[in-house]
């Protein structure tokens, strides 16, 4: 291998982690909205099981994390290109006022990757994703 080709697949593999990178701090794609009933939030998780996602309310801010575990890189043979997000840690504010120590109620279901979390008027701090 010349030495032109080794550089070229080290910039490669290089460029792959940073987009990476890129794709867990700007993901995951939200949407948000408010109906008669209160908030509704849709996050998309691809490829993320329902149990390694975790959703809270502190205040005024929904923390979204999920983890998932990698699979082994010698299973998959010859790696091309790589970029699905091992895990998410975002944290958004919320457009509804919780004040200090105000229990947040609220409800997530999880189908075809995407999570659409219903806080409702009256509010439990941990969500539970079903």
């Amino acid at each position: 291998m010349t030495l032109i080709h080794y550089a070229a697949r080290e910039l490669s593999r290089e460029i792959g982690r940073r987009s990476r990178e890129f794709y867990e701090f700007v993901m995951p794609a939200i949407d948000m909205y408010e109906d008669e009933n209160g908030l509704i939030v849709k996050i998309d998780l691809p490829g993320f099981k329902r149990d390694e996602i975790r959703i809270s309310i502190e205040e005024d801010v929904l923390s979204i994390r999920a983890k998932r575990m990698e699979p082994q890189d010698e299973k998959l043979g010859t790696i091309l290109y790589k970029q699905r997000p091992v895990q998410i840690d975002k944290r958004i504010s919320l457009p509804i006022s919780i004040k200090e120590g105000e229990k947040v109620t609220g409800m997530a279901t999880y189908l075809d990757g995407v999570v659409t979390l219903k806080i409702p008027s009256s509010r439990a701090n941990i969500i539970p994703v079903t």
